[in-house]
């Protein structure tokens, strides 16, 4: 079982927060679906998908709350996302009343 920290430190940042949220409606989710274009410089979504890839998707795996098919990029609700599916959705239900950026 995880613990509350252990949960809040999975919805400390917002590519985490957005991804578990996903989840609630949609499972498995595809972590692939945005692509970068080989010929453009956009340098902040290549770090972006770079800490998905390398911070944001380990930590969620290694909580257990989604697991990862590294060859389809497919990503699905682990064995312990019922541990944060509460938290997960009191957040969703008071969305409106948090700061923008949130989610």
């Amino acid at each position: 079982m995880r613990t509350f920290d252990e949960c809040l430190d999975a919805l400390g940042h917002v590519q985490r927060r957005k991804l578990l949220r996903g989840l609630l409606v949609h499972n498995p989710q595809d972590d692939d679906s945005e692509k970068i274009d080989p010929d453009g410089s956009n340098e902040e979504e290549v770090e972006r998908l770079i800490g998905m890839k390398h911070v944001h998707l380990p930590k969620l795996e290694g909580y257990g709350f989604i697991t990862r098919n590294r060859d389809t990029n497919d990503i699905s609700k682990g064995p312990n996302f019922e541990e944060i599916r509460s938290l997960l959705e009191m957040l969703a239900a008071h969305e409106d009343e948090l700061p923008d950026g949130w989610l």
